[in-house]
């Protein structure tokens, strides 16, 4: 992991001063997204006896049934974080990185590129935006030093998160995808799937996503680091290989076929064909179709067996948190459904939200849900029944209830640690020192979902 270093005699960041007691609260008072997971299940039970007719009983058999309800989309989600880790560290891409990284030319061109190349990433799939902004942080700040330019590393690595603010937005979109996935829970609910072409492609979805992407990118270069302000550049030059280790020995007919090309590119090769005729035949977008899409492209960019298995095993260790928690969500699922909690929240929406302030109010809740339910998929399974609900009541478009909820997810991740971690890993640094920036990026990517879902609301 690399180290860093304050460079002496400069006076502290004025974005570190102010949000130094943010960075406290999160260091010492937020838990893990696992325990989150445990409290809010507690909290929705303890809701369920008071304000439903169910017994403590009915509670349980509630969430005990409901405990695998999420099976299939929780592998599905999975797999995109697994694809998209695995896929940012095959050689191909590594060395396309390492190019990118010589283009900046200056500190604020830097910071820049960082966040543009990490949020096209993230429109591609979430779990390549994650794993390229703390790559390409790194590459770029040991690039810069070598040109003589002084980095400020964890405003880097913070630009490289707050790509991760559009994610919701894109390919991989797990809201989106899901609601147009035949037999998944929002198809069930609604009595029919929702092609992207009303989401993720919609006009008001495309604009917010330039005009976060604007707003944000000027945003983060105005509150760079000035000349004075202290600069904590990266010390050591740990950027990893490009190359997966291979086994040295290559000596039996077994060996050969796991150093073989052949094979990966065949498979690669049939996804690809099986792809084309799913679209040309009118298919449109699932989470499956996004899962093979990155599999097709990483079985196409590795070298051999040998390469792919290794990327997956680096790539595993990320994913299992995601998979301890789904069941308890799914739980969560469980209660709200049998109890009828879900039409008592429904209800409380509906009292206070009108047509053109929905969107609005949905992206609200669903920024401070986010907090206690991190993952974008297991909040969208926690939440949509009851914003589907409450637009249906309303006459609102379910797309927007959709857009809404995923809003709200991607835009809070920017002060929510739990995805922050992989990337902080990557980088070696912690939360602390990039809450400062991406608060910044909180507050600008707020102003353009609150604008587009109003404007939105009053059409």
């Amino acid at each position: 992991m690399p180290t860093t270093h304050p460079e002496s005699g400069q006076k502290p960041s004025r974005i570190s001063a102010v949000m130094r007691p943010v960075n406290s609260v999160v260091e010492r008072f937020i838990p893990s997204a696992l325990v989150f997971a445990v409290v809010l299940s507690l909290v929705v039970a303890i809701l369920a006896l008071v304000l439903t007719d169910a017994g403590p009983v009915d509670v349980l058999v509630g969430w005990g049934d409901g405990l695998a309800g999420l099976l299939a989309f929780m592998t599905q989600m999975a797999l995109i974080l697994l694809l998209g880790h695995a896929l940012a560290n095959t050689g191909p891409v590594r060395r396309l990185l390492t190019a990118m990284a010589g283009l900046p030319k200056s500190p604020g061109q830097a910071y820049v590129f960082v966040f543009l190349a990490a949020a096209v990433a993230s429109l591609i799939t979430w779990g390549l935006g994650l794993v390229v902004g703390g790559l390409l942080a790194k590459e770029v700040a040991a690039q810069g030093r070598e040109k003589g330019l002084q980095l400020h590393f964890p405003m880097l690595v913070a630009a490289g998160f707050s790509g991760f603010v559009v994610w919701h937005m894109g390919y991989s979109g797990s809201g989106p995808l899901a609601a147009a996935t035949e037999g998944s829970f929002i198809a069930e609910q609604l009595g029919r799937t929702i092609p992207i072409t009303d989401t993720t492609f919609t006009w008001w979805n495309i604009t917010a996503v330039v005009a976060t992407i604007v707003l944000v990118a000027v945003a983060l270069a105005l509150v760079a680091p000035k000349a004075g302000d202290k600069i904590v550049e990266l010390q050591v030059d740990a950027r990893s290989s490009d190359d997966v280790a291979i086994d040295d020995e290559v000596v039996t007919p077994a060996d050969r076929v796991d150093a073989s090309r052949i094979l990966t590119t065949l498979v690669g090769l049939a996804l690809v064909a099986y792809l084309i005729t799913h679209y040309v035949q009118g298919g449109t977008a699932t989470l499956d179709i996004v899962n093979w899409t990155f599999l097709a492209l990483i079985f196409l960019l590795v070298r051999n067996p040998f390469e792919l298995i290794g990327l997956i095993k680096n790539a595993a260790s990320n994913v299992g948190e995601i998979l301890l928690q789904f069941p308890l969500y799914a739980g969560i699922m469980g209660i709200m459904t049998t109890t009828g909690l879900i039409a008592v929240f429904s209800d409380f929406l509906v009292n206070i939200a009108t047509p053109g302030t929905f969107g609005v109010l949905a992206l609200l809740s669903a920024g401070i849900v986010n907090f206690f339910v991190p993952s974008g998929g297991g909040q969208f399974a926690v939440q949509a029944p009851i914003m589907l609900d409450a637009a249906n009541r309303l006459g609102v478009d379910p797309a927007v209830a959709i857009m809404a909820v995923s809003y709200g997810d991607q835009w809070t991740n920017m002060i929510q640690p739990f995805w922050a971690l992989p990337l902080l890993a990557i980088a070696g640094l912690k939360m602390r020192d990039i809450l400062g920036y991406t608060m910044v990026t909180l507050i600008a990517s707020g102003i353009v979902f609150v604008g587009i879902l109003l404007i939105v609301g009053a059409g």
